[in-house]
């Protein structure tokens, strides 16, 4: 007999799958409200207001919030670090403890309270009106002691809670981490910051891979396999086997890639009692596939799929400066 039936009375699943799905709905429709918020003219200008407080703070945002707001705020702080808007998290417990020390005057404070009113905030407060540390808040009740401290309230929207007494943060918790969300693509799109960008704070991880350019990864200078046109397919096969590599590109006397040579093309040549001493620009593959050196890994490995091949040479103007094989796409976890 398993876990659940032990629990629940038999055939009652449909009734616990229809919760599930009210629970989502409920989800939804918060988040359809709060977007709608964006159309009333005072809300959309106190978020306005709230991204050029933070787009221009010299400091950090502190981020801070008690219970499962403060579980959001953990979240936010990280959302906002890892696109460009330095923050750290606060906590309320602490604060009164020693770690309002890491507040100062060129901060600005971001607090979150569904209620506004929760007592672990109060000390916070008190220090940002002291020391004139902007207060930023986001709470659903106006008339609340956050509301009233901040110096911007970004007012939630009233919208039903999932847990059926009403008492369990779900729906509430669910658009205040939302609007986190948004807040931190809209300081993005404000300070311009790019996949480069991105790609400077997550270096390690599946993240850092896929953001990695052809450049860091590809073979350059000598390691590079190059023979000229006219050179034989005995040297093409030499040069080819130094670098190991799969293949050699073939190149002008002005070092523009005009071909490629594949172990491919040498079995095929061989097969055909080709001599080894006939030029290899008869058997190359003329005007192949190259990348730029700045272009995005992961576009390399995309090429070599479509097109089923394991080596692609890398161009800068038509220059030949790069080799990349897909084994260092593999090896780096480009995927």
């Amino acid at each position: 007999m398993s876990t659940v039936s032990k629990i629940v009375p038999f055939g009652s699943g449909a009734h616990i799958v229809e919760t599930a799905c009210s629970s989502l709905a409920l989800a939804a429709r918060g988040l359809n409200t709060l977007e709608a918020k964006f159309s009333d003219r005072e809300f959309s200008a106190a978020f306005l207001r709230l991204v050029g407080i933070i787009i221009n703070v010299r400091g950090r945002v502190i981020v801070t919030g008690i219970g499962k707001s403060g579980i959001v705020a953990r979240k936010m702080t990280a959302t906002l670090t890892s696109t460009g808007t330095p923050a750290l998290f606060l906590h309320p417990a602490d604060a009164g403890h020693g770690d309002l020390g890491m507040v100062t005057p060129d901060d600005v404070v971001l607090m979150l309270s569904h209620s506004g009113e929760s007592t672990e905030l109060g000390p916070i407060i008190h220090y940002c009106k002291r020391f004139g540390v902007p207060l930023l808040a986001m709470t659903a009740q106006a008339q609340s002691t956050v509301a009233e401290a901040a110096d911007v309230c970004m007012l939630m929207p009233a919208v039903r809670e999932a847990c059926p007494n009403m008492l369990a943060p779900t729906t509430s918790t669910t658009l205040q981490m939302a609007f986190g969300d948004a807040l931190a693509m809209s300081l993005m799109e404000m300070r311009g910051f790019s996949a480069d960008d991105f790609y400077k704070f997550h270096p390690n991880g599946r993240l850092g891979a896929q953001l990695v350019k052809v450049r860091e990864l590809m073979s350059a200078g000598s390691d590079v396999p190059r023979v000229c046109e006219d050179s034989s397919l005995l040297d093409a096969t030499i040069e080819m086997t130094r670098a190991r590599l799969g293949g050699t590109a073939i190149v002008d006397q002005g070092g523009q890639l005009i071909g490629a040579f594949t172990d491919g093309d040498l079995r095929r040549a061989v097969t055909g009692k080709q001599n080894l001493t006939d030029a290899v620009g008869r058997f190359m593959t003329v005007t192949p596939q190259s990348i730029g050196p700045d272009e995005l890994a992961s576009e390399a490995l995309r090429i070599m799929h479509d097109r089923n091949i394991t080596l692609l040479f890398v161009c800068e103007d038509g220059d030949l400066v790069g080799a990349l094989h897909m084994h260092d796409l593999l090896h780096a976890g480009v995927a």
